[in-house]
């Protein structure tokens, strides 16, 4: 059994604040020290920004917890130079199988097209996951980037001002008090942040559970998402079964809404149930199990004054789809880059203000997928549950009812359309590269097109002429001048061009699309910059 979380990677050590006559001001700080704060971290700090993390905690999470990372988290997490790390520990799967009582309905590929340089999924327990994203802050530290984590610092009181945040921080030896310019909230679903400011979630809890079980056992089962409608070890309910890395494999039952959690987490009863599916004779060890009840619900806003919630802490789902941990570092990716301009007087505050609408919008697109998952999962009536299971009949024999069946739509990533960063489309092109939306990756010769972009503006012109650099009010936009002919297997002209002979894109930091057109011109581009950051 791996004992990762049992090791403090960054214990409680007493800082020079704590010895300070009055509070200590920070550009930004950050409350938790799990993948999304961690991201946000990274972010801010490979930019230049200095940032300070706090965590109550001085170690990874315990248990696998998150597992599944989708191909948008793993390019940004490739931005921010720990992606290579995860993938080869991670294990890599593109394919899933529905199944109904005892007999496979069909399967499905999430990502069928060739030329990505990341897969659709990886499974990777969070424990690793936080474990290399810490290693990659140590190396920024080693560096010299302003990035510092503080374990064992425990934020009990805030007061959120007009220019400031200031908080009352317990540590193992006594309280202290700090400022920050801004706040990120990122300490999960419980947010005691959250909390203290009086600020509660929207949204729906769904009567019903599921009971995860992490189990280390040598088994034959493919590197595949297997998900069971009505299956005979768990009849009436639905199950899932995932494989990790290290032998570990995710099973989740379903349990229903009406249970007694603390009889259900009983070792002998999830013996039982693993061996009603596993088989008597199949050996294993019980790594970690918890229940989770299906949840869909956010805050109404994620900026209130200065501090900002990104994560758990600003909105959750239920875990069928893997939107959880993937949107908390698409919040993230979508915020670095917002706060940056703010903190260097490149772009006016209201800016952040386009985190709340374009990460509200892709909390409502998630919440929307999860609970139409939820729904299909457990029917909470006869006649519900009589369409599902026609639903799933009809399936197996005929492709056309295939859309129909739902055991979790699984994270793809946001397009933020009708963004008011977005520039009105002027390109006749495809739909998947309009504005608002992640850049699609393309081969490149012997690299990767989303690895040319960095984390800043570009002008990506492809078979079109323009200047290497445009600067407009102390933003520059750098130019990657590419040809189709770049590309012999043709989905760099699929993908950007389509019947167009050319094209110039705007490209967000964030890689997401900020404008199109047919051609260069340079008043164009420059009021899209001015638009893309908050000055139009």
């Amino acid at each position: 059994m791996n004992k990762i979380f049992e090791v403090p990677l960054y214990p409680y050590e007493r800082s020079p604040d704590q010895d300070a006559n009055e509070a200590v001001r920070h550009p930004v700080v950050i409350v938790g020290a799990g993948p999304v704060g961690l991201g946000a971290a990274i972010d801010l700090a490979q930019s230049g920004v200095p940032v300070l993390v706090l965590d109550d905690n001085d170690r990874v999470s315990f248990g696998s917890r998150a597992i599944c990372f989708a191909k948008r988290p793993l390019e940004i997490l490739d931005r921010l130079g720990c992606g290579e790390r995860m993938v080869e520990k991670g294990v890599e799967w593109e394919l899933g199988k529905v199944f109904f009582d005892e007999r496979q309905i069909y399967e499905f590929n999430l990502l069928p097209e060739k030329g990505h340089r990341r897969p659709a999924f990886i499974n990777l327990q969070q424990y690793y996951f936080e474990e290399y994203m810490i290693d990659r802050l140590r190396e920024l530290q080693a560096e010299g980037a302003p990035i510092e984590l503080r374990g064992g610092n425990k934020v009990a009181a805030i007061g959120n001002h007009s220019d400031h945040v200031k908080m009352e921080i317990d540590t193992p030896d006594g309280p202290y008090e700090l400022e920050a310019d801004w706040l990120i909230a990122c300490d999960g679903a419980g947010s005691p942040i959250r909390r203290m400011l009086g600020m509660e979630f929207v949204g729906q809890v769904f009567e019903d559970n599921f009971l995860i079980a992490d189990v280390i056992m040598e088994a034959d089962f493919p590197t595949e998402r297997w998900f069971w409608f009505d299956p005979p070890f768990n009849r009436g309910q639905s199950a899932l079964l995932h494989k990790q890395p290290d032998n570990v494999w995710r099973i989740d039952f379903q349990i229903g809404w009406d249970i007694d959690r603390e009889a259900e987490l009983k070792p002998e009863n999830i013996d039982r149930r693993l061996k009603e599916m596993l088989g008597e004779d199949v050996a294993y060890e019980l790594e970690w199990s918890s229940i989770y009840t299906f949840q869909c619900r956010r805050m109404e806003r994620f900026l209130e004054g200065r501090v900002i919630f990104a994560g758990d802490a600003a909105h959750q789902v239920s875990p069928f789809g893997a939107r959880g941990a993937n949107s908390g570092l698409q919040d993230a990716d979508n915020l670095a880059w917002k706060l940056k301009l703010v903190i260097e007087d490149k772009a006016p505050e209201s800016l952040l203000r386009s985190y709340d609408a374009e990460r509200v919008y892709g909390a409502d697109e998630n919440i929307l997928n999860s609970t139409r998952s939820t729904d299909f999962i457990t029917p909470k009536s006869d006649t519900s549950r009589i369409f599902r299971d026609a639903v799933l009949d009809l399936a197996e024999h005929h492709e056309f009812a295939r859309p129909f069946v739902n055991s979790g739509r699984l994270s793809v990533p946001c397009t933020y359309d009708g963004s008011p960063l977005n520039t009105p489309d002027a390109l006749d092109g495809p739909a998947r590269a309009r504005p608002g939306s992640p850049c699609p990756d393309a081969p490149l010769g012997k690299g990767y097109l989303l690895d040319r972009l960095g984390g800043q503006f570009t002008l990506l012109t492809i078979d079109a002429e323009a200047p290497d650099q445009i600067e407009e009010d102390g933003i520059t936009a750098t130019r990657l001048a590419l040809s189709a002919k770049d590309d012999p297997t043709g989905a760099l002209a699929a993908r950007y061009l389509g019947d167009a002979a050319s094209a110039v894109y705007l490209i967000r930091p964030d890689q997401h699309v900020a404008a199109r057109f047919p051609e260069y011109d340079e008043a164009q581009v420059r009021q899209a910059l001015r638009r893309a950051t908050g000055k139009e």
